[in-house]
């Protein structure tokens, strides 16, 4: 080993603890089997693949994707321009995981009033979000950009069958309205022709979803925002020219990988992150990347976002620590919360952000260090076994419901406080319902809520109190996400990683539905079937779910959850 110190590389500290030297080990012998240069070599023996495997080789892409992404500005400016000329007004992107989240990133991060257009992200099958985007701004001067890289997602083709009938409601030619963003010679390539779209963007095959950040899925809505492309993409080429042709020890991103991979093996497999507030949202794109690239053969690193930080007793042995650290904000809270945990011993990464294009840095950094932590952990961090399971569940839902004109009807198992609870519940009132349930919790577990709700500023902070209070109560590691939307993200650490979650499903009552044009069910119903889908797979591969039906009121429903969880402080020591 060099003299660099492998734990502080420029922006970014590892602070290992008692888990260094197993880290330097693993450092060690990586290097001695010239990591770096076969990672640049796409060697996928490196992920205990045969060596020119295509399901690594030919999903590794991404590594120079900003490079190849600088030489395509001028064509993304020139689309940005004309679509300016045309009239439109804003825009909305149409997508699922890996099509969407980058998008949802950029478009939260960087879009300033007055500058570009809006690109809103539709990424659910909840009819009130569906009817919100639909009413937000008139349509005739909406762009809508289809963005699928397998072309089959059913998400996005309800959306585009749904906004394309709209449109041709009020415009002879609707494809004027319509972009496709999706890989080459795929069903909804071959369709989005056969409509007249004003434009088709054929994407790398060789870059997975998740991966696909800075390539046309992340560069084509941040090209109408009119974002400095080059500076973007730059940013992430300083990553990969820190990373590249130097000894393991020097480069910062693999130094990480390496860390966490590590550390999942010694059962430290919870990864939380501590954001700025303006960069929360990139905890959503961090969990899709983490838990779908490792969650897998029983392994992985369960991702935790969103979660407001606790004091060193409210966690468990399992945890490492990942704060982004805004260069020129005051950061005293945030400083003054980490070192209680920093004295604890607990493992942390601090990573020094400097301004908001700095998020393509980041994008670029977690993405290699998630390749190398698969390498490390023993799985191929490219594929997805398990997300397919559910989505074929679903299809068979939906299929009995255009056979037989509606979903199963299945009786709640308990009732308590104006909610229904579904599956192995056991109790008289709301407390001993939630409880008996988490009653089995232990260390190294994990609780999941699954919110189907309608996303809203009212309903994120309910769910991040419960979140919270889970997490306290239990010392467990606890995660929320909406649905469907977690299903293209988390869903797979769900089924594929360490079983020890806990999922409780939150449904509700829609105010309002949608018909889906052509189909014999609504957005409401398709959404429905994709929990039934959900359920079931998560049961088939043994894990603990129930649902809980909010109701009309699901924002009051949760306070009532709040209040039973506070009613009883402690569930287990762990």
């Amino acid at each position: 080993m060099s003299e660099v110190n492998p734990f502080e590389l420029g922006d970014q500290m590892l602070i290992m603890d008692t888990h260094a030297q197993a880290i330097r080990n693993r450092l060690g012998h990586m290097e001695h089997m010239k990591f770096v240069e076969r990672f640049w070599q796409k060697d996928a023996r490196l992920w205990e693949r045969p060596e020119n495997d295509p399901t690594i080789v030919g999903a590794m892409g991404w590594i120079k994707i900003a490079q190849t992404m600088k030489e395509r500005i001028p064509e993304l400016q020139a689309f940005a321009k004309e679509i300016k000329e045309a009239g439109f007004e804003r825009a909305v992107l149409a997508g699922m995981g890996g099509s969407s989240l980058a998008p949802l990133v950029l478009s939260e991060v960087f879009y300033r009033e007055g500058k570009g257009i809006k690109v809103e992200i539709l990424d659910t099958t909840d009819p009130d979000t569906v009817l919100r985007i639909q009413r937000g701004g008139p349509l005739e001067k909406t762009l809508f950009i289809i963005a699928s890289k397998s072309g089959t997602t059913a998400e996005p083709h309800a959306f585009d069958d749904y906004f394309f009938d709209e449109v041709s409601k009020i415009k002879l030619n609707p494809g004027e309205n319509f972009v496709a963003i999706t890989d080459p010679g795929t069903e909804m390539d071959n369709s989005a022709r056969a409509r007249n779209f004003r434009h088709i963007f054929i994407n790398f095959a060789d870059i997975g979803g998740r991966f696909s950040a800075l390539s046309y899925f992340g560069m084509v809505p941040a090209a109408l925002m009119e974002l400095d492309l080059e500076k973007l993409l730059n940013r992430a080429i300083e990553v990969c020219n820190e990373n590249e042709g130097r000894p393991l020890q020097e480069c910062p991103a693999f130094a990480l990988g390496t860390a966490l991979g590590t550390l999942s093996t010694l059962k430290i497999d919870k990864c939380t992150f501590w954001l700025p507030k303006r960069l929360e949202v990139f905890g959503l794109w961090l969990e899709q990347l983490i838990a779908e690239s490792t969650g897998k053969e029983g392994k992985g690193i369960l991702p935790v976002a969103g979660e407001e930080p606790g004091t060193p007793s409210e966690y468990g042995i399992d945890r490492v620590f990942a704060y982004l650290r805004p260069n020129e904000e005051d950061c005293t809270y945030m400083d003054a919360r980490l070192a209680p945990l920093r004295d604890a011993g607990k493992p942390i990464v601090a990573i020094t952000i400097n301004d908001d294009y700095d998020i393509a840095r980041e994008m670029m950094r977690w993405e290699l260090a998630t390749a190398v932590a698969g390498s490390v952990i023993g799985i191929n961090p490219f594929d997805q076994p398990n997300v397919q399971e559910s989505k074929d569940v679903t299809k068979q839902y939906i299929a009995q419901v255009e056979k037989e004109g509606s979903l199963p009807k299945i009786k709640p198992d308990a009732e308590a406080d104006g909610l229904q609870f579904y599956g192995a519940v056991k109790g008289d009132n709301l407390e001993e319902l939630i409880f008996g349930f988490l009653g089995d919790v232990k260390s190294g577990d994990f609780i999941t809520l699954q919110a189907y709700l309608t996303e809203s500023n009212e309903m994120t902070h309910c769910l991040t109190k419960l979140q919270e209070h889970l997490r306290d109560c239990t010392c467990l590691a606890t995660t929320k996400g909406y649905g469907p939307r977690f299903l293209h993200s988390t869903g797979q650490f769900h089924k594929g990683g360490p079983n020890g979650g806990h999922f409780i499903q939150l449904t509700k009552d829609d105010h309002e539905d949608v018909q889906l044009p052509g189909r014999h069910y609504t957005f409401g119903v398709f959404r429905n079937a994709q929990v039934l889908g959900d359920n079931a797979t998560l049961e088939k591969h043994g894990r603990r779910v129930i649902r809980i039906h909010l109701g009309k009121d699901p924002v009051s429903a949760v306070m009532k959850i709040l209040k039973a969880i506070e009613a009883r402080p402690t569930v287990a020591h762990v």
